[in-house]
């Protein structure tokens, strides 16, 4: 919850789901985050809450889809050793009830974790990361991408993603999605590891 202490503060309720994980900020200032562990495995869940901030804001969602080290796999070792997919969905609501954001390719994304960056590591079976076919990209946090006066312009647009692609999980069904609320990602479910998505409210 922001302290403001504009008299135009509004009240706003926000709904995110994520597979696995997310961090919700409001002109840089964390306004939730996923109650589920990433570690958790299979950590699917929905998240409601209400927080207060003034327009015009950025909302900025660092998203994380789970995985064991940088070469961006999951249960290695074990015959279900694999690319993890990400995904997650969003929408805003004003104190009326009426919709102010939802996520979709307005939205920019920035991928600051990738990996493996070529596909064949899945199959490898003793999975380094950097090596072979198990190299990454990483990058750290740009300063300041969740405030106002960011400049994101060379920022990609999201991709949205269908159901059937995420195939989304628990929490997901018990929340009713607006119209035109999408599921968005980096440019691949896969690789794409970890997001920076931001939009600008006015």
């Amino acid at each position: 919850v922001l302290a403001t202490s504009s008299l135009s503060a509004e009240t706003f309720s926000a709904e995110v789901w994520a597979d696995n994980w997310f961090e919700m900020r409001v002109n840089g200032e964390k306004v939730a985050e996923d109650s589920v562990p990433i570690t958790t495995e299979r950590s699917f869940n929905a998240e409601s809450f209400q927080f207060e901030a003034a327009r015009p804001m950025v909302i900025g969602l660092v998203a994380k889809d789970f995985k064991e080290n940088d070469t961006g796999l999951e249960y290695i070792g074990t015959g279900r050793q694999q690319m993890g997919d990400g995904g997650v969905i969003l929408q805003i609501k004003d104190a009326a009830g009426e919709t102010v954001a939802v996520s979709n390719s307005e939205w920019q994304c920035l991928v600051i974790h990738t990996a493996p960056l070529d596909k064949s590591c899945e199959s490898e079976a003793n999975p380094v990361a950097g090596q072979g076919s198990c190299s990454f990209d990483m990058t750290q946090e740009p300063v300041g991408w969740d405030l106002i006066d960011f400049d994101a312009s060379d920022w990609p647009q999201a991709n949205e993603f269908s159901a059937r692609e995420v195939d989304p999980k628990d929490g997901y069904d018990e929340i009713d999605w607006v119209e035109g609320a999408e599921l968005i990602w980096g440019p691949d479910l896969e690789q794409s590891n970890t997001v920076l998505c931001r939009l600008t409210i006015n």
